[in-house]
């Protein structure tokens, strides 16, 4: 019987390595894993890689796991914001590496990964500092820049609702990269604000089907209540 199901968010990050490469869904503060990355946290794995949208808000979530200084490189879109101290003083110290994607290019390369894609082209970022070092082609008079899919090891996802398959949907905003993470990892584990029985979720509805799912593991508090009700 297959049973995506864990106990704790703790038990589903056992065997997260020390060096990987950890996709972390979230827009800013909405669908932002806080539970799976505190779980991260406790389990201890260093050397750690970390791809998301933003260098994390505030002292929570993913600025939390940056503060303890096991991440040693993030690939994110938006570095710079008001309340993102934690990643700019690791960044001016030299503590934190950091690559800047585009964001359509970043949500392209996960998917690429995803797809079994080799490459592609994208005329975002041509003649910056962001293209410096990589291939270029004229397509039809346009310059484009080659880019690579971007693979991860593990996914922390939050979406709204889950069977024990791992079929997952998600509400509004707070769906953002979460599925074409999940199609990138090697593992996926989704902490999910409710969990139904098969056969409940609408297939109509769900957008990441089972087979990118790893692990399940139910939120808790009024946050994942909240999530409940809007996603009806």
């Amino acid at each position: 019987m297959i049973d995506k199901l864990y106990r704790t968010a703790r038990e589903a990050m056992d065997d997260v390595p020390d060096g990987a490469t950890i996709a972390i869904g979230g827009f800013g503060g909405a669908g932002m894993p806080d539970e799976l990355i505190d779980a991260l946290i406790e389990q201890g794995a260093r050397d750690l890689t970390v791809v998301s949208n933003n260098a994390g808000n505030g002292d929570t979530g993913l600025a939390a796991l940056l503060k303890t200084r096991r991440v040693r490189k993030l690939v994110c879109s938006f570095p710079r914001q008001r309340d993102a101290h934690v990643f700019e003083a690791l960044y001016r110290a030299g503590q934190i590496e950091l690559e800047v994607v585009p964001q359509g290019t970043l949500a392209e390369r996960l998917r690429a990964a995803g797809s079994g894609i080799g490459a592609f082209y994208t005329p975002t970022g041509y003649g910056t500092l962001l293209a410096e070092g990589k291939e270029t082609r004229q397509i039809d008079g346009r310059d484009y820049v080659l880019e690579y899919p971007l693979p991860v090891d593990v996914a922390l996802i939050n979406a709204a609702a889950a069977d024990r398959w791992g079929n997952l949907i998600y509400s509004k905003t707070a769906r953002n990269f979460a599925p074409v993470m999940a199609m990138a990892a090697s593992q996926t584990i989704a902490a999910v604000a409710r969990v139904c029985e098969l056969g409940d979720l609408d297939p109509e509805d769900v957008v990441t089907p089972g087979i990118f799912v790893s692990r399940v593991v139910l939120r808790d508090g009024a946050a994942a209540q909240a999530e409940v009700m809007q996603a009806g």
